[in-house]
């Protein structure tokens, strides 16, 4: 069903912010008149890529482009943050082993030589500790003022024997998010603003591949959805989830993990860190008899010792995130587009 959100006369940043804004420009603009693939899963269920069947297996397709200002960030720059999120996505369809990536650099006149092998070096460190090897791109030189600094393009391929979609929940199923959310999103605003917050904060962006193939190795079937919650953070990536899948969830807001900067953060701004963006984290989705065993997957891998089963799937509510605070209960609204445009 096609969201009724408005787009407006003019294109505006919360349209490519994540959050419901984003989501009714590719249903309003993008999907109309887009061929569905014969087989697979294509453009029309706005997974985190494509599937196609290839003999009995799966090829996985996915691509993103990188806009993030500034380019360099506590944890991370755009070309850690461009191969992770490529590898990110694949492993979220259950491609777990990349194949092989490009890379499409667009850079602006004059851009730093220096800042430019700084982020070259970057793309080849992540993609290794990825096993995620680049295997052609593309450059391109515009004149200044006509885009800002550089913009990065990656997509990547990869095989799996089984797509895991982000639309299979179910009643009963639990919700875990493999760690503290938020870090992305602050990070990034700290730097950009010049803000002096108590507490180190540093993005999480990470390829987590390795960590979603010890989850699924543990989980087998039983993990049934998966989704990153980057741009509109874990509220639009459970929003998302829940209305594909037809059930309501019921979120534990003290199971919620968060850093100590991200909560004081959170607090001094008024930001809801539910919205806001990460890129080294995963929801999700299994079933019942299965979550303690994937946790305990999670759990043994250094970038999942923070996972948390923090949500269970309901028959209420249907397309809605319920947000158990301990006092009592609260709708967990979707954001129209996150709070911080650029963020990736």
């Amino acid at each position: 069903m096609k969201l009724q959100l408005p787009i407006g006369e003019r294109i505006s940043l919360k349209h490519g912010a994540g959050g419901r804004a984003m989501r009714a420009l590719i249903e309003q603009v993008f999907l109309e008149g887009v061929d569905a693939p014969l087989q697979g899963i294509g453009l029309a269920a706005m997974d985190d890529g494509a599937a196609i069947p290839v003999g009995e297996r799966w090829l996985v397709l996915t691509t993103d482009s990188h806009v993030i200002h500034p380019l360099f960030f506590p944890g991370g720059d755009i070309g850690r943050l461009s191969v992770a999120g490529t590898v990110n996505d694949l492993a979220m369809m259950g491609a777990t082993e990349p194949l092989a990536l490009t890379c499409s650099v667009i850079l602006e006149d004059g851009f730093p030589s220096a800042d430019l092998l700084r982020i070259q070096k970057s793309i080849l460190a992540t993609s290794r500790e990825a096993h995620a090897p680049i295997v052609t791109g593309d450059t391109k030189v515009m004149g200044r003022g006509e885009i800002d600094g550089l913009v990065l393009n990656t997509a990547g391929v990869a095989f799996t024997n089984r797509v895991v979609p982000d639309c299979g929940l179910r009643i009963g199923d639990r919700i875990i998010v493999t760690g503290t959310m938020g870090d992305h999103g602050f990070a990034v605003l700290a730097v950009r603003h010049k803000l002096a917050l108590e507490g180190e904060l540093q993005s999480d962006v990470a390829p987590i591949n390795e960590m979603i193939r010890g989850a699924l190795a543990a989980g087998g079937q039983d993990v049934v959805a998966m989704k990153d919650p980057t741009r509109g953070g874990l509220a639009s990536a459970l929003h998302e989830m829940a209305e594909k899948s037809g059930v309501g969830v019921l979120l534990y807001q003290d199971r919620i993990p968060l850093s100590d900067p991200v909560r004081a953060a959170a607090e001094l701004l008024g930001i809801d860190p539910l919205h806001v963006a990460n890129e080294g984290k995963a929801v999700l989705g299994v079933r019942p008899e299965a979550a303690e065993r994937v946790l305990a997957a999670l759990h043994a891998h250094p970038l999942g010792r923070n996972a948390a089963i923090v949500g269970t799937c309901m028959g209420e509510h249907l397309g809605r995130i319920i947000l158990d605070t301990g006092l009592g209960r609260r709708l967990l609204t979707e954001p129209e587009g996150e709070p911080l445009p650029r963020i990736c």
